[in-house]
């Protein structure tokens, strides 16, 4: 029996109308997709699914190593082989849709049973006076339906200047659209639900205007939600790790390596994405760009090198 070990997953990808290329240029992605608006990283969604890369099922979808290996979920997770989180690099070269996603519940009695959509975004990299939305200014539902009617998006909208390094969650309920010039690392429940409520006019690839969602997505604002002012990370850095977000969908932490660190594996999963540098992950060799999957049978992770990371799990 070989001694478990993290292992290296390659990509689905999608190639959006509003992507770019720098996955292609930056993360050295080798998919045959221009443009390349995002890659799944770690992943079981049947929309997109990651394929194991090193080790002795390498090859194989994710999702089938899964479901041949339930230990590697722990006892917490179903044997579904189905991840209940997935890891994305997004590259806007154009604005996306402004969009809101369903809660669990909304999500399961309207769209067969999918899980909500809650995510977060840590900034990779932006153009300098980058923009983002998170949030919007309506009281209710009947304020929101007018803005919309209206048109006045300016009024609605929380705008928010970005920067490099800057970290925003994203909950269910919330309005929000990556903007022009932006290279985002999302974790997120593993769902593709998503509700357009603007799309700036725009046609898609087959020339016609992309389909909104005005009910949907005024059934799902949560008006409660305070819109964030900015993204700086304030929590602090401790022996390298910050943890950048905790809620019952997951937490995401940041892990800075100089030499050599050593992390305890205590969850059902990890998912390991490094954002910079370059190293070793229990003896494998990674780069900017390298994602991996430390299953429950991992039970501790030696890191070694000089690089960043972000770790998710639940």
């Amino acid at each position: 029996m070989t001694k478990p070990e993290p292992f290296l997953l390659q990509p689905a990808g999608k190639d959006y109308l509003w992507g770019g290329n720098r996955l292609h240029t930056l993360f050295g992605k080798q998919l045959p997709l221009h443009p390349l608006a995002e890659t799944w990283e770690c992943s079981t969604h049947p929309d997109g699914c990651s394929i194991v890369a090193s080790g002795v099922d390498k090859g194989k979808s994710l999702a089938e190593v899964l479901q041949q290996h339930p230990e590697f979920l722990g006892a917490k997770t179903s044997a579904t082989g189905e991840l209940p989180v997935l890891i994305k690099l997004i590259d806007a070269a154009k604005n996306l849709s402004v969009q809101v996603h369903p809660d669990d519940a909304y999500a399961g009695e309207h769209e067969n049973g999918s899980l909500g959509k809650t995510e977060c975004w840590y900034v990779l990299d932006c153009e300098p006076g980058a923009t983002i939305i998170v949030g919007q200014r309506a009281h209710d539902r009947a304020e929101a339906a007018q803005m919309i009617e209206d048109g006045r998006w300016d009024d609605m909208l929380n705008v928010l200047p970005i920067h490099k390094g800057d970290f925003f969650q994203i909950d269910s309920g919330t309005v929000h659209a990556i903007k022009t010039g932006t290279l985002i690392l999302e974790t997120q429940q593993s769902s593709d639900v998503t509700y357009r409520l603007y799309d700036y006019d725009r046609p898609g690839t087959d020339g016609k205007l992309r389909p909104l969602h005005i009910k949907q997505s005024l059934d799902c604002i949560d008006f409660d939600v305070q819109a964030p002012t900015d993204g700086t990370v304030t929590a602090p850095e401790v022996d390298g790790v910050t943890e950048l977000e905790s809620n019952p969908c997951y937490t995401v932490d940041r892990v800075r390596v100089n030499g050599s660190k050593t992390l305890d594996q205590r969850w059902p999963f990890m998912c390991l994405s490094v954002i910079d540098g370059e190293g070793t992950v229990c003896g494998e060799a990674v780069h900017k760009g390298s994602h991996l999957l430390a299953p429950s049978t991992v039970t501790s992770i030696d890191l070694e090198g000089k690089m960043e990371l972000i770790i998710s799990h639940l």
